[in-house]
């Protein structure tokens, strides 16, 4: 998908419509790749990176 325009006539419209084709699969995929090649260049090592994830449990008692 490409858009050929003048400097002057650019406007976001193209890439809000380009991300919202690619879908929430590919944008996750495309930020954490920014994430990442953010912390290579701050000098860190990827194996560093995670989610934070946080897992719970709730039951009910008998009544």
């Amino acid at each position: 998908m490409e858009r050929v325009v003048r400097l002057q006539d650019a406007d976001r419209s193209f890439d809000v419509e380009y991300w919202q084709r690619q879908g929430s699969t590919a944008i996750f995929a495309a930020a954490w790749q920014m994430v990442v090649d953010h912390w290579r260049m701050k000098g860190g090592d990827e194996s560093e990176l995670e989610l934070q994830r946080t897992v719970e449990s709730v039951r009910r008692l008998g009544s």
